[in-house]
């Protein structure tokens, strides 16, 4: 009967004190779920399997060799926030028609975010918006970096998916409501936070189809001949209140204009 062990952290530096840990239990298989993690887990170990939930640009951050042949002992899912990146500016427009100046809110040193900020900026030039790139290179400058976008004039706000933002969502809900930014953001629990909405793969699905790689694996299929999957379902969640897009729950929405069904 397998063992379960658990570890956890809101960015590499306090997810690193337990890979030795980990790789002391000489696990048969490390599931975890974002591009910080993995690379923290891919500098510890080369031999113990990977499987990632939800991996940004596998390819382009070093991940993996190909999607179809990884290559090494990381696979999973690529939960496509690269190719979400424009629609988000276009449902941000739909669901304030008004916004001219949008903030994009990045982690500092994260390779897939450069490919969302690339999408970004066309679909924010197709549709006569201003994007503004604000990083921060840990959770301590989230404050800083609100007080710089809004002294830029930002109406509206996109945050890029990575660990540190997504362990602060309640705080940058709170500081978009604080300076009346209508926001859209990676991941469906920033709308259970208070944010306006999400267009985001389902993060819940990602990690329960995690276990059929874990399966495959403990069977003895290699991480390297298992390849990545690209998670094709998404769901499109808003909040309603006073002001908001009348349009709440909608789910496996493939565009932005079914929103104003």
């Amino acid at each position: 009967m397998p063992a379960a062990v658990g570890r956890g952290g809101d960015g590499a530096r306090s997810f690193g004190g337990g890979l030795a840990e980990l790789i002391q239990h000489r696990v048969d298989a490390i599931v975890t779920y974002n591009n910080t993690a993995v690379a923290a887990l891919q500098q510890a170990t080369r031999t113990i399997p990977i499987v990632v939930a939800n991996m940004g640009d596998p390819v382009g951050s070093g991940l993996v060799a190909s999607l179809a042949r990884p290559g090494g002992n990381i696979t999973g899912f690529s939960g496509l926030a690269e190719e979400l990146s424009g629609k988000w500016v276009a449902l941000l427009r739909e669901a304030v028609p008004k916004v001219s100046r949008v903030a994009v809110l990045a982690v500092s040193q994260t390779p897939g975010h450069h490919t969302n900020w690339i999408e970004i900026q066309g679909a924010a030039k197709a549709l006569k918006i201003t994007p503004q790139r604000q990083e921060v290179a840990g959770p301590d400058e989230i404050e800083h970096a609100f007080a710089s976008l809004v002294k830029g004039r930002a109406q509206g706000l996109i945050v890029l998916p990575h660990a540190v933002t997504n362990a602060r969502r309640a705080q940058i809900v709170g500081l978009a409501a604080k300076h009346w930014l209508p926001g859209i953001y990676p991941d469906g629990q920033y709308v259970e936070a208070g944010g306006l909405m999400s267009y985001a793969a389902n993060f819940s699905d990602l990690h329960r189809r995690a276990a059929t790689f874990v399966d495959k694996i403990l069977k003895g299929a290699k991480p390297a001949n298992l390849p990545v999957e690209q998670h094709l379902a998404v769901s499109l969640q808003l909040a309603y209140r006073r002001g908001d897009h009348p349009v709440r729950g909608r789910d496996n929405w493939s565009d932005c204009r079914d929103a104003t069904d």
